[in-house]
């Protein structure tokens, strides 16, 4: 017992002197970790490191703001796909076959890294048309992402081959007139035949599409939000008895002729364009569209530009309707695709006047075209159409107050440019 007692009170006695040991260990391990800081200072400032840390950081920075971004496209093939469409009213659903394509934007983007917006999904209905086209361009060019649909009635994939294979591009082939689902921030509603030949071809689908289409795509913006812009018309001026035109005009149209199928439709559609943002507050934009020519027409479409062109070009007299003192005015299509987009991005709803105040008879534009393309075409005159307006000539002073936008290219700078394209197509049919 004397013996136990005796360990256990050693052991009481060694305690104590192994306890000074820890907090000499915890200022061991302070002192270490506070040389840390002093070495890595002692490092950096030895040999002017600091300065070359400091120039590296500089060049970095510079390097991704100043180094322009290029965007490599990325081939890819037509894919057969279906999408989801649903019947008006939302409790039916169908799936319908598409065809989309993933297209080439045509070229290297060269945009600033730093100063990049943030790109947008944009739906343009009618797209593979003669504006659209031109609009989709322009759109894919500062970076959006585009769904273009269209029922090739008029619109020709040839206009939009140039982007096959780029990854923000996407084509279906859709008509407005039925529903169709889709997630986007924007649209630009095109979709209609606008040449006379085309749109009294079939006069009740033209006023479908005017109506039910323009119905459909409202739908689609108020149900997800996006801001909606509708390409209207000088149409819906008739045969005007104010010249040049305002917006604030009302318009003289023929209900019943042969051309209200398209002068009655837009006014229509902007009607159900005011009431979606009345009433379902949906964002919209109205623009009046006036006559616009340019590469990518229809040859045959029956107005009185690509009318000209081909017909010079094919060494054909060219077609003046009545006396040819109707007057016109043409604004080159960059010019109205310019306008488009500033439309949509500005705060104003409108409707815009959107053409080229220029104004010239149709035998004066019959001269231009001589002078570009053949001084010895001669010039047929045949009885003047229905309802065929007089005067059409635009009053733009209000887009140039409220979007600071106005037509650069003149007639005779346009002019040149669409005959390049026509004449390489109609040698390619005569092949």
């Amino acid at each position: 017992m004397k013996q136990i007692h005796k360990q256990s009170s050693a052991n009481q006695h060694q305690i104590p002197t192994h306890s000074p040991s820890y907090p000499a260990k915890t200022q061991k391990q302070h002192n270490s970790r506070s040389s840390i800081p002093r070495s890595v200072a002692s490092y950096i400032f030895r040999e002017q490191r600091l300065l070359f840390v400091l120039v590296g950081a500089v060049i970095a920075s510079s390097f991704f703001l100043l180094h322009p971004y290029y965007h490599a496209p990325i081939p890819a093939p037509i894919i057969p796909l279906f999408r989801r469409s649903t019947v008006a009213g939302g409790s039916t659903v169908v799936s319908t076959p598409t065809v989309v394509s993933r297209v080439n934007g045509g070229g290297a983007r060269r945009v600033p890294v730093g100063l990049r917006k943030p790109p947008l999904r944009i739906v343009v209905t009618g797209g593979a048309g003669f504006v659209g086209s031109h609009l989709v361009d322009k759109l894919i060019a500062r970076g959006d992402s585009v769904i273009v649909i269209d029922n090739f009635f008029t619109g020709r994939k040839d206009n939009l081959v140039h982007h096959f294979g780029n990854p923000r591009f996407e084509l279906i082939r859709h008509d407005v007139i039925e529903p169709i689902l889709l997630e986007v921030d924007q649209i630009y509603h095109l979709a209609c035949p606008a040449s006379p030949v085309h749109y009294k071809y079939n006069p009740i689908k033209t006023i479908k599409t005017n109506v039910m289409g323009t119905l459909n795509m409202l739908g689609l913006a108020k149900r997800i939000g996006a801001r909606f812009l509708l390409t209207s018309t000088s149409e819906v001026y008739g045969d005007p008895l104010e010249h040049p035109q305002k917006e604030t005009y009302w318009g003289h149209v023929n209900p019943i002729g042969v051309r209200s199928c398209y002068d009655e439709g837009k006014r229509t559609a902007e009607t159900l364009t005011m009431d979606y943002h009345r009433g379902a507050e949906v964002e919209v934009r109205i623009a009046r569209i006036f006559n616009t020519y340019g590469p990518r027409m229809c040859i045959d479409d029956g107005r009185v530009v690509s009318n000209f062109v081909a017909q010079a070009l094919r060494r054909q007299p060219m077609t003046v309707y009545g006396d040819g003192k109707q007057t016109r005015s043409f604004q080159f299509v960059s010019d109205l695709v310019d306008g488009l987009v500033t439309l949509m991005e500005s705060e104003h709803i409108g409707p815009f006047n959107l053409g080229n105040p220029g104004e010239f008879t149709m035998l004066e534009l019959a001269e231009v075209v001589k002078e570009t393309i053949d001084p010895s075409a001669t010039i047929d005159f045949k009885p003047n159409t229905a309802d065929d307006p007089h005067m059409r000539k635009p009053d733009i002073s209000k887009a140039m107050e409220f979007l600071n936008w106005e037509p650069k290219i003149s007639l005779r700078e346009g002019l040149p440019l669409m005959v390049n394209d026509f004449r390489k197509r109609i040698l390619d049919e005569q092949k």
